[in-house]
């Protein structure tokens, strides 16, 4: 089978490699791909620039959706033909108080696809049942291979940050991760709410002024904190969302959020901070990473699709064979698509 495999720790290190099948074993179900997203970390990875452990060489993909095409003989609750999506999770211990608590995302023998476990860019994928879920019957596999980002975001903003009707929200980053967290944030109430982003964003950025956004701002050409403590009683945000990992943006982060407001990270990032951190102490203000999700996570983003409460189309970019994932990754890369998906 073809697949996009990342072969060596450098730059542009990849290409579509032919593969043998994967095997399925007894507690194990065979994924047919149908459907995969192009995640900023694929884009990240395919330059070199990841900051996590990767495996070489790995198949890429972890934003996936296909049916079933075979159970192991230990195998219950799944049957050949059912649409599926899956979650990131590849492998985990399954002892750790992580794990026998549901909390099994933060395991830390942890191993995800396209990372340290071969991902979905191919045509199977072999995955443990406990986190397949079944696709509401009139949801596309273009839209639901969308749902893995939008879990992540509803993760951050729902499980982990208390969001009150009518308070002042500030968004990074106005890729992929910052639409999705737009989308939880505008469901969960947020008053004001202020996506920020850079140059090369102006598409995007009219986007999220298409989904919700009440203000859109480009840091490059206008000053996101005075207009940010131009809102409302003047002290900041009640909450800032980092979507981008960009050291840059944490310094920014601190300055626009209000005392006793709220930070949740959800962008990674290499860089170094490079900056004091006594804003946090003289503003007492709550700082969090957040970090994939859980199976009840993936329950609640897909009942809102079948609901229809989430509408992804503004974000679906391009649709693209997987001989030409090159330009699905470039268009991401360049701001023309908020996301691209592969179709196997």
């Amino acid at each position: 089978m073809q697949a996009v495999v990342k072969y060596d720790r450098k730059d542009d290190a990849v290409e579509v490699r032919e593969l043998p099948e994967p095997r399925l074993t007894p507690d194990r179900a065979l994924i047919e791909i149908k459907a995969v997203g192009v995640c900023g970390s694929d884009i990240h990875t395919w330059r070199e620039h990841q900051s996590w452990q990767i495996k070489l060489p790995v198949v890429l993909g972890h934003e996936f959706c296909g049916v079933v095409a075979q159970v192991g003989e230990r195998v219950t609750g799944f049957q050949v033909g059912e649409r599926v999506a899956c979650e990131t999770a590849a492998e985990i211990c399954g002892e750790c108080v992580y794990c026998r608590s549901g909390n099994y995302n933060l395991c830390p023998k942890r191993r995800g696809f396209g990372a340290l476990i071969d991902g979905a860019m191919a045509r199977y994928i072999v995955v443990r049942p406990q986190i397949l879920h079944r696709l509401p019957a009139d949801l596309s596999f273009e839209y639901a291979a969308l749902a893995e980002p939008l879990c992540v975001a509803y993760n951050a903003l729902v499980e982990k940050t208390l969001i009150k009707p009518g308070e002042i929200v500030v968004i990074q980053g106005a890729g992929a991760m910052g639409i999705m967290a737009l989308y939880i944030a505008k469901l969960r109430g947020a008053g004001t709410l202020v996506m920020l982003g850079t140059g090369i964003d102006a598409h995007r950025l009219a986007i999220a002024k298409q989904i919700g956004a009440t203000h859109t701002l480009d840091v490059q050409r206008e000053d996101a904190l005075a207009f940010v403590q131009s809102l409302g009683d003047g002290f900041g945000a009640d909450l800032v969302v980092d979507c981008t990992g960009v050291s840059a943006a944490f310094k920014q982060s601190m300055a626009m959020v209000r005392p006793n407001g709220t930070i949740t990270k959800i962008g990674w990032g290499p860089q170094p901070l490079d900056a004091s951190l006594d804003p946090i102490v003289a503003k007492a203000v709550t700082v969090q990473g957040t970090f994939s999700h859980t199976y009840s996570t993936w329950e609640h983003v897909l009942g809102l699709l079948a609901a229809r409460q989430v509408d992804l189309t503004p974000v679906l970019g391009g649709v693209y064979p997987l001989t030409e994932w090159r330009e699905a990754f470039a268009r991401m890369e360049d701001g023309a698509n908020i996301k691209s998906v592969i179709r196997i």
